[in-house]
């Protein structure tokens, strides 16, 4: 017997990045994003990222797993120079994981990832003080200022199912 379900599931929760926008510039500069999936109730955040040449992220703790695909270009944490990631890696990061997220500057484009992460990424400063926390809350803001500040398209991602109703882009 099927189980009972607590949503609409008529419909396929789906979209085409070729219909989603790309955000330029949201999290940090060099870093453009487009949000596929964004639930800030169970802490799940699914980005497409595109990193330009020399972007190095603030050092950080993850509170929860990560799973990240380099769909081109390269990349390296700063702590492990020695294992680049390249075109067609994927990672699994457990959670607990630290370490400072690198773009060589000599890369001729943008690398592109794609990322599902569990739980917040915890930023510190280049002394090791707390600098900031970013999870699928802090990028929905972060989205929605730029978009009403910038003038910029409304987002499109799937947002996380709620019970009781159905699921909206």
């Amino acid at each position: 017997m099927l189980p009972i379900t607590i949503q609409d599931n008529e419909n396929l929760l789906t979209l085409n990045v070729k219909d989603s926008p790309i955000y330029k510039d949201i999290l940090v500069p060099g870093v453009d994003v487009q949000p596929l999936f964004l639930d800030p109730t169970n802490g799940v955040w699914t980005l497409r990222v595109w990193f330009a040449p020399g972007v190095i992220l603030p050092t950080h703790y993850h509170t929860g797993t990560v799973h990240l695909w380099t769909l081109s270009g390269r990349w390296n944490y700063v702590e492990h120079p020695d294992q680049p990631q390249t075109a067609g890696s994927y990672l699994f990061e457990p959670g607990g994981s630290v370490h400072t997220f690198s773009v060589p500057a000599d890369n001729k484009e943008p690398t592109e990832t794609l990322m599902i992460v569990q739980g917040a990424n915890i930023n510190f400063d280049e002394n090791g003080e707390y600098h900031s926390t970013m999870d699928a809350s802090s990028i929905i803001a972060m989205i929605e200022e730029a978009i009403k500040e910038r003038g910029l398209e409304p987002a499109v991602y799937i947002r996380a199912p709620q019970v009781g109703h159905a699921n909206k882009l």
